[in-house]
């Protein structure tokens, strides 16, 4: 029996392969042949827009199904059956039969949440594990207990399939959960799209990869809205975002912006650092008045009057009372400040103008001025046109770029009380990761002056349309006239189309994905924003957030049991009353921890416990036996004790090394091959991260290095980022927490 039903899964998941050979086929076919029916000179174009439809069209889904196409069967109690899968595929039959459905389709939810209490119609569930296109073994959940039928691949223990996942060596790399999504997790990936959802959860309770799994599954449900207003998904660093820059992929989504907060200010990459203190003061939510304050003190006006040269006619002068009223208007507008800057130079080219019309056209009788409406007009030219007095402008009302301003602000921070500005102050130097947010705001309050290139854009279009019109005026021209006195059917290129109409069919088109011009855009509005890490932002990070996602369709995603960062709000309910109507939001917790064996999950409890005696850890679905051990050794000996370690480790997967930055150099010295730096390699078999690159990834094993030397939060992450062993190795005193490990 039980080969029988291998040989007839073999057979279909082999079906299932030549049909999804052939779609590629026929996509690759259509490919080649929309590129060979045009000319030359569309060429190009038409390559650029094959390539875009490969990444984030039909190819890409197929190629991104490759692996682990199937997983899974449903057998319902009225005798249907489905195949469950990564992606939906159809029989190429008149009825388009499916042949597996898509893993998000509603009809697929019963795969995730069926239960023998609660069956939602199913007999059976049946898993199916592959390798390549082979089936390597197939798991039956009997759910209905009257059913007689026996295949012989029913399992005694139903989370079967999901311990063998969890004890799966790791790669460096996230994998999906498609195939062994929880019920608990399945309610958070399909809730409603509209709306904040912040899910919370411990170390291991796989609230990144629920998030992610959100995303795909958001952009299968409303793929209309989301491809074209595309998701961004925001990560604590880049080695984060490259350990599960794979996952979505693997779902056949690639129309996801992946991005760490120091990258959202587009032409600027923050590599630089804050101390600690400086972050936290940059990150304050009263910055934004600070930064307000300092674009009004841009706004000046001369203490003393100031004279500006106007030939044959005396100097002009622009005195602290005509600068005010000009300054009161433009404020008035409403404006941000480079927006504001032509109302404020309007006013000061109008008083000088009043200035010399006065001065030349005054009747020494007393009578009227002497000067008409044409003559005022004409000075008023000469004065706007006037180098001095555009000189004078920019010294009172200069206009600024984001950067210029917050590089000017850094170097004299203002409205700080002289500690906290202290703390900031910075005279050139990298931009670094608290900076970015005030950019940002700084790009807000001082708006941008594009309609010099609103011009050029517009002068550029009517240019095309005057080509236009001169081919199509020669198109007429060329018509034969023996049909003069006719009404001729043959019909020209002018009766089709106009002279704008054809302009606008030979504009340059945009072939970026959406996600590539979001990336591009300070101003662009995404569709939906997934945060991981999210209790560790700033006020002033939240700001620049909230301001890309006007619709607050948001998935929040952090444990504030974890926040490191001295600038982190933490609280869920002080990130969001700014934003969010009370009640607006829905708050969901992971409570079961699937990483981390209960052995650790102990340890780590109870440094967090030393801190907080009501904390309450994630409860472990796993247990391996081995309990994680520490060692001291004296100071000088530290490297060569971690080398040894390691060593005694190798062989066993992946090993991290987490230890305090300052000892990475030493500690590089011993293990030469280990990869770190601002972007390791986690892919390597040894890797050595501080305890905040730690953060949201997970190794085999993990040693730990002077655990002394960590906050309580730094801690708790360093010791949860173990699936099998963990070791401790210290030079100075051991937590208290960890005094009672036993010694290797």
């Amino acid at each position: 029996m039980s080969t029988e039903e291998f040989r007839k899964e073999q057979q279909f998941i082999t079906d299932l392969y030549a049909r999804l050979d052939q779609l590629r086929d026929q996509a690759e076919v259509a490919v080649q042949s929309a590129l060979s029916q045009v000319g030359t000179g569309l060429q190009a174009r038409l390559e650029r827009d094959v390539m875009v439809a490969e990444q984030s069209g039909l190819l890409g889904a197929l190629n991104a199904g490759e692996n682990g196409l199937c997983f899974g069967r449903l057998d319902f109690q009225d005798g249907a059956t489905h195949h469950v899968g990564r992606i939906g595929i159809r029989r190429n039959d008149r009825e388009r039969t499916p042949l597996v459905i898509d893993w998000r389709a509603e009809r697929a939810r019963p795969f995730y949440l069926a239960t023998g209490y609660s069956p939602m119609g199913l007999r059976r569930r049946r898993h199916i594990t592959t390798e390549g296109r082979t089936v390597t073994a197939l798991h039956d959940e009997l759910l209905d207990l009257t059913d007689s039928e026996r295949t012989g691949h029913e399992g005694a223990n139903a989370d079967e399939v999901l311990l063998a996942a969890l004890d799966a060596a790791r790669t460096g790399r996230m994998h999906d959960i498609v195939q062994t999504i929880q019920a608990e997790q399945d309610r958070i990936i399909r809730a409603p799209h509209r709306g904040v959802l912040v899910v919370e959860g411990g170390p291991g309770t796989g609230k990144t990869v629920v998030a992610l799994h959100r995303a795909a599954y958001l952009l299968y449900e409303y793929r209309e809205l989301l491809a074209r207003r595309a998701v961004l998904v925001v990560g604590p660093n880049p080695a984060f975002l490259g350990y599960i820059g794979d996952v979505l992929p693997s779902l056949g989504e690639t129309g996801v912006l992946l991005s760490t907060m120091s990258e959202l200010f587009p032409g600027v990459h923050a590599t630089g650092s804050d101390t600690p203190e400086a972050a936290e003061v940059k990150g304050r939510a009263a910055m934004a008045e600070v930064l307000a304050a300092a674009v009004r003190d841009r706004q000046t006006v001369p203490q003393w009057a100031t004279e500006i040269p106007h030939d044959g006619y005396g100097a002009l002068q622009l005195d602290r009372a005509m600068a005010e009223d000009a300054r009161w208007r433009a404020r008035e507008s409403g404006l941000p400040h480079n927006l504001a800057r032509p109302h404020f130079a309007f006013h000061i080219i109008d008083a000088l103008t009043a200035q010399l019309v006065e001065r030349i056209g005054a009747d020494p009788f007393g009578g009227p001025n002497l000067l008409g409406p044409d003559d005022a007009a004409q000075m008023g030219k000469e004065i706007a046109t006037s180098r001095e007095v555009h000189a004078a402008i920019e010294e009172l009302w200069p206009m600024l770029t984001p950067q210029e301003f917050v590089a000017d602000f850094l170097a004299a921070p203002s409205h700080l009380p002289d500690a906290e500005a202290k703390l900031i102050q910075r005279d050139g130097g990298e931009w670094t990761p608290g900076d970015v947010p005030l950019l940002d705001e700084a790009a807000e309050l001082l708006g941008e002056d594009d309609s010099a290139a609103r011009a050029a854009a517009e002068a550029e279009r009517q240019e095309r349309i005057a080509y236009a019109q001169g081919v199509l005026d020669l198109s007429a021209g060329s018509e034969s006239y023996e049909f003069e006195d006719e009404e001729s059917e043959v019909l020209a290129a002018h009766n089709i189309i106009d002279a704008e109409r054809m302009a606008e069919r030979h504009e340059e088109a945009d072939h970026r994905s959406a996600a590539e011009r979001a990336a591009a855009d300070r101003t662009w509005a995404f569709g939906h924003i997934i945060v991981d890490e999210a209790q560790e932002l700033s006020a002033m990070a939240w700001r620049l957030l909230m301001r890309r996602c006007p619709t607050r369709s948001m998935t929040l995603v952090g444990d504030p049991a974890q926040t490191a960062d001295a600038a982190g709000v933490g609280s869920w309910d002080r990130i969001l009353a700014p934003y969010v109507e009370p009640g607006h939001w829905e708050h969901v917790r992971l409570g079961v921890n699937y990483r981390t064996p209960a052995e650790i999950m102990e340890v780590a409890a109870a440094v967090c416990r030393a801190a907080d005696p009501s904390f309450l850890p994630p409860s472990s679905v796993r247990s391996t036996g081995v309990r994680p051990w520490a060692r001291r050794v004296a100071p000088d000996a530290l490297a060569s004790a971690v080398a040894d370690a390691v060593t005694a480790d190798r062989g066993a997967g992946r090993l991290a090394v987490i230890a305090p930055a300052p000892l990475h150099a030493a500690l590089l010295t011993a293990l030469p091959d280990a990869s770190s730096g601002p972007v390791p390699d986690l892919t390597s078999e040894v890797v050595l991260l501080d305890p905040r690159q730690a953060k949201g990834l997970e190794f085999d094993a993990v040693l730990v290095v002077e655990p002394g030397e960590y906050g309580v939060s730094d801690l708790y992450v360093a010791l949860t980022r173990a699936t099998r062993r963990l070791g401790v190795l210290a030079s100075g005193p051991l937590p208290p927490a960890l005094g009672d490990l036993p010694t290797a």
